[in-house]
């Protein structure tokens, strides 16, 4: 017995009912959606189930006549395959760094400082604080030192542990800015106009703990003393309808939204600098996996934006830049633009919906490849068509933020 994800559709009340009575009893993992509040009728729930709950919860899925899939058959299997047999490869050359493999933190940052002083006329590497563990939150601030005052957009990957192809995207997007600044005339144009600030890794703890300890791993790694159970959610923690709906308030959860809204470092430090340049930051980008979606606020109330129909145009341009990729290839990418409340799965506490309520006017959140087949062990293979159709979307949310928009 192997552990397993498997995927149910609910056909009706009783069986969304069903199950999320029986999938908040047994404590499994929700890969889709991320709590098990959200469990709807006619909506996909993909969850990972131990090898030894496997021996109760198929069976009683049967019994009550609830048809499920298997996505991953052998989990452990999947993961040895993910990484491809790590040990063969030279990994660690930074002048030769593989931009189409994963990458441990040490990795990264060591990536990171070799870039700080490789290319110091367009990047410039600082730490916005520290986290729970205490290792330095860092980002990288690029583009080109053209004039004093510059508009600005900033990108975080990786606030979810286990969405390795977040801290992916990021590295990817900081190698084209800096392999293409010569000769493509629209990186020039968002390098000479604007300042990226971008943060590969935003939750470093959970990060690290998902290489060595646990792949599955989402939360932060704070400790809770009266329950001995560690993170808090960090894309529920931030001070917008803080622990409203689809968060949790226990702290062994995989939604737990912490004892109070910025409880977590990594979370306070980022809020804190977002906050600190909020006039001169006009876009903010958040990169998680899986449901390949792009997601505009509010993803907490039935309400829409002010500028609704300047960000909407700027998630379907964008959602088109990047089907057009691959839109005529066998693995078409079928990627939606919503306002997040015309999803199932609506957040309260999320850096995209603070972002925007803090004065950012153009905030989304990218959800990546793919959509369940491999879930959160998304093959190496396909970092390169991810980053790239991905990279299509962002530079045209960019290049629209250089234009008025009315």
């Amino acid at each position: 017995m192997y552990d397993k994800v498997i995927r149910v559709v609910p056909e009706s009340e009783r069986e969304a009912q069903i199950l999320r009575a029986a999938f908040n009893r047994l404590k499994v993992d929700l890969w889709q959606p991320s709590s098990p509040f959200h469990i709807v009728e006619g909506a996909v729930a993909d969850v990972r189930i131990p090898r030894n709950t496997t021996r109760s919860l198929l069976p009683f899925l049967q019994q009550e006549n609830i048809q499920y899939t298997v996505l991953i058959s052998d989990l452990q299997q999947a993961i040895e395959n993910q990484t491809g047999g790590r040990s063969h490869r030279n990994r660690r050359s930074l002048s030769g760094y593989n931009y189409e493999v994963y990458h441990s933190l040490e990795e990264i940052e060591d990536w990171m400082h070799y870039l700080n002083r490789t290319y110091s006329d367009l990047v410039h590497m600082f730490s916005v604080g520290k986290s729970y563990e205490g290792r330095p939150l860092y980002v990288l601030k690029l583009g080109k030192r053209s004039r004093p005052y510059k508009k600005a957009v900033w990108i975080d990957c990786g606030i979810h542990a286990r969405e390795w192809i977040g801290p992916a995207f990021c590295q990817w997007f900081v190698k084209e800015a800096l392999q293409t600044y010569q000769t493509d005339p629209d990186m020039r144009k968002m390098l000479t106009q604007l300042y990226f600030y971008i943060m590969p890794v935003f939750n470093v703890d959970g990060y690290h703990f998902s290489w060595t300890h646990d792949r599955f791993w989402r939360k932060t790694r704070s400790k809770n003393m009266r329950f001995h159970c560690h993170g808090v959610d960090a894309n529920r923690n931030w001070k917008v309808k803080w622990c409203d709906e689809g968060a949790s308030l226990h702290p062994c959860d995989d939604t737990y939204c912490g004892p109070f809204p910025e409880s977590e470092p990594e979370v306070k430090a980022v809020a804190h600098f977002l906050r600190k340049h909020r006039k001169q930051i006009k876009a903010y980008l958040s990169f998680h996996a899986y449901a390949q979606m792009l997601l505009y606020p509010y993803s907490y109330k039935y309400a829409t934006i002010p500028n609704f129909n300047c960000v909407e145009s700027a998630a379907y341009n964008a959602v088109n830049a990047l089907q057009s990729a691959y839109g005529h290839d066998l693995h078409l990418t079928f990627f939606n633009a919503f306002s997040e409340l015309s999803l199932s799965d609506v957040s309260s506490g999320s850096s995209m919906d603070w972002a925007y309520k803090n004065g950012i006017p153009y905030a989304f959140a990218f959800e990546l490849r793919d959509t369940g087949h491999f879930g959160f062990l998304l093959p190496e293979m396909l970092i390169k068509p991810t980053c790239t159709e991905t990279m299509l979307a962002v530079k045209n949310i960019t290049l629209h933020l250089l234009k008025k928009c009315h």
